[in-house]
């Protein structure tokens, strides 16, 4: 008889909190955030893991995901992340079912490591101790003196040196003002700094690269998504005709998504809490490196961190406004960006470290 120690539960839940202000982007908007949280138990231990996703993904995990993973060893993940991806066949793999998964997985990832007494980032195998990190926001609701200081909080206050503001206001209606929001966040941040924008897919081809050659001569390093991510020929397009980075893969919720946008970014991003979880996200930075490429972690930064330095070919980890608010007010062991990069395990507290605030976060459940 096995003494394997058995996936006891997988719990979901979803919890709904409101943003500062109203905030967009160049082709969404919206003025509230929903996480999903995933608790995995074993032995006396609870893993934990999220995405951030509408709170129907919640109902994936207990309807869909967790009789695939409970009785599985809590040790195989891997096992556990490919039940789960045939369990979901005819449910489809592909957006909130794949977000469902990805929180599941980090669960357990988070389970193991604790089982084992070890921080995550060990268990993994680090590759480097700091894993850098680049502020994110700079949404297009914001007004001159509200972008300014969330740059500022970040530059001057944090030392992050890498920042990055919401372009293509409007679907790419409003480019005159996209660009003077970029020169002011230039003049903000000081000539030193590394400047990046995201259209969120708002532009045209021909219009990217127009904005791409003036963005250039801002000092623009990084430009995503300046078009459709589903527009694979017009990242390669864009890509060869800007001398910024093109990057794109935030939207990829298996491993051929990588696979085909690798040959057409100069960095491809991935997300843990939409890819399929830390399992697949490691995988889609294999794909990466072979194809020359450094990857970037996409939002969640807490589920990102222990990952992220196990990577060789990492180039940084989004540390995004909304989802850095949320995992600082309502988990504990939230990470210092100070100097602009993060130490995960440093502390030595096993798995990822972070614990949910149950109570703090119970007026915002919706699931």
């Amino acid at each position: 008889m096995s003494t394997d120690p058995a996936v006891e539960a997988v719990e979901a839940s979803a919890y709904t909190f409101p943003t500062e202000v109203p905030e967009a982007d160049g082709t969404l908007a919206w003025d509230s955030t929903t996480v999903v949280v995933v608790e995995a138990r074993c032995g006396g231990e609870t893993g934990l893991g999220w995405t951030y996703a509408p709170a129907a993904a919640a109902s994936a995990v207990s309807g869909l995901l967790a009789g695939a993973v409970v009785g599985r060893c809590a040790l195989d993940v891997a096992g556990a992340n490919e039940a789960m991806g045939r369990a979901v066949r005819n449910a489809g793999r592909q957006g909130l079912v794949a977000c469902a998964l990805s929180a599941v997985d980090v669960a357990l990832w988070d389970l193991k490591a604790r089982l084992l007494g070890v921080p995550l980032v060990r268990l993994i195998g680090a590759v480097t101790e700091e894993v850098p990190v680049y502020g994110s926001g700079g949404f297009t609701t914001y007004h001159d003196t509200h972008l300014a200081a969330q740059l500022n909080s970040w530059v001057h206050g944090h030392g992050i040196e890498r920042v990055k503001i919401k372009i293509g206001e409007s679907w790419g209606r409003a480019v005159p003002r996209d660009l003077d929001r970029v020169r002011h966040a230039r003049q903000t941040i000081g000539p030193g700094a590394s400047l990046y924008v995201d259209a969120n897919g708002a532009y045209t081809r021909k219009q990217a690269v127009r904005v791409g050659q003036a963005l250039a001569d801002l000092g623009v390093g990084w430009f995503e998504e300046p078009v459709s991510s589903d527009d694979l020929a017009g990242l390669r397009v864009v890509r060869d005709l800007c001398a910024c980075d093109v990057a794109a893969g935030e939207y990829g919720y298996d491993l051929p998504y990588f696979a085909r946008m690798a040959p057409v970014v100069d960095c491809l991003q991935a997300d843990a809490t939409r890819c399929g979880g830390l399992t697949a996200w490691l995988r889609a930075a294999a794909v990466a490196e072979a194809h020359g490429l450094e990857v970037s972690g996409h939002c969640a930064p807490h589920v990102h961190a222990h990952a992220a330095a196990c990577v060789p070919n990492l180039r940084h980890l989004e540390w995004f406004h909304d989802h850095v608010r949320i995992e600082s007010a309502f988990f504990t062991g939230a990470l210092d960006p100070s100097g602009g990069s993060v130490r995960p395990g440093a502390g030595g507290e096993p798995g990822h470290g972070m614990r949910f605030r149950r109570e703090e976060a119970a007026a915002h459940r919706v699931l």
